[in-house]
């Protein structure tokens, strides 16, 4: 399958790297599209006030200056330029607050 990986805890988070080996394991195609920094509490925004900037980070990896929606919008029409099979979000760093 290809499954777009992305949290709101950013790309280089424990809990996104334990969860990208675990699909990796399972031999999954994994693309990480994640925020550049700390996102928890941002619920479901969106940018519409300035262009967002991509880094390929590497091996699969993509950090967006944005919101975790940001990371799927940008992940779906951008870096995959299509939908993934599964989109999955995770692991939360401390206790998930949202819906």
């Amino acid at each position: 399958m290809r499954i777009l990986l992305t949290n709101d805890d950013g790309v280089h988070a424990p809990g996104l790297a334990a969860m990208r080996r675990a699909l990796l394991d399972r031999e999954h195609d994994v693309i990480v599209v994640a925020p550049d920094r700390e996102q928890s509490a941002t619920s479901h925004s969106i940018t519409l006030d300035r262009p967002l900037r991509i880094l390929d980070v590497g091996d699969g990896l993509h950090a967006v200056d944005g919101t975790p929606t940001d990371c799927v919008l940008v992940g779906c029409h951008g870096v995959l330029r299509g939908y993934p099979d599964l989109v999955v979000s995770g692991i939360n760093h401390g206790p998930n607050m949202g819906e």
